[in-house]
């Protein structure tokens, strides 16, 4: 059942998104050469008690930290550890908070050192097919409607989409109705309407768009270890359209 949030607790959600923002800042800026990404789960821990909120995915399923690192051609959900991030390598920080008994989530790709041009490519046409299907949302309209324009982005800049995870909605629970696909048709599934809170989350990757599951068990790779990207917001549904709430201001 999709939970239709008030403007009291929509705002709740806001704080929280904006703390979730900075956190994520933080850590970005702290994404170079020889960091572990042990070291950036414990950095985005601190940062997220400091501001007085709670960590979202910290034992949720059994997931035993703060910070999914997947690195590569891991998509998402890959557990932190002692890995030290090299030059070339890509890196999706995906993190959620707790604050006031409302989530927050939010994901965004970091190239460390020097990437190619591809997969430079890879990261913009992902971020850029966030903003797509954010673009879309307007009471009235489908969540189908979000699905088509990220995939047709995606699939026109030459890259697959990971069809096998998805979006979600999000509330007093990290994952409510509805489901959002990262591909389907205009006009289809449910429609949008004010007070509704979405994550929206496109994955891409390179090669091929089939996944398996990664060797720590929680993660999830691409079939064929080619390289993936993977963006995310925290939405609300407006009168007139949408608000991003995983922003800094």
């Amino acid at each position: 059942m999709i939970t239709i949030k008030s403007e009291k607790e929509i705002e709740i959600m806001r704080q929280a998104g904006r703390m979730l923002a900075r956190v994520m800042e933080e850590l970005r800026n702290k994404v170079e050469i020889g960091i572990t990404t042990k070291e950036l789960d414990r950095a985005a821990e601190a940062l997220i008690f400091k501001l007085g909120a709670k960590p979202a995915f910290k034992g949720y399923d059994g997931f035993p930290a703060t910070l999914c690192t997947s690195v590569n051609y891991v998509i998402v959900h890959q557990i932190p550890s002692d890995y030290k991030l090299k030059n070339g390598d890509i890196i999706s920080l995906d993190m959620g908070l707790i604050y006031k008994g409302f989530f927050s989530d939010m994901a965004i790709t970091v190239p460390v050192g020097e990437i190619d041009i591809k997969t430079k490519k890879l990261i913009d046409v992902t971020k850029n097919s966030l903003i797509k299907g954010i673009k879309t949302i307007k009471p009235g309209r489908h969540i189908g409607d979000i699905s088509f324009n990220v995939q047709k982005y995606i699939e026109q800049s030459g890259f697959n989409v990971v069809r096998d995870l998805c979006g979600h909605g999000i509330g007093k629970n990290l994952h409510e109705d509805p489901q959002i696909l990262n591909y389907g048709n205009k006009g289809e599934g449910e429609e949008m309407k004010k007070g509704m809170v979405l994550c929206i989350e496109p994955m891409a990757s390179i090669g091929d768009s089939r996944i398996k599951k990664f060797s720590d068990d929680f993660g999830w790779q691409t079939k064929d270890n080619s390289l993936s990207a993977h963006f995310e917001h925290t939405v609300a549904v407006t009168k007139t359209g949408y608000q991003i709430l995983t922003t800094k201001c």
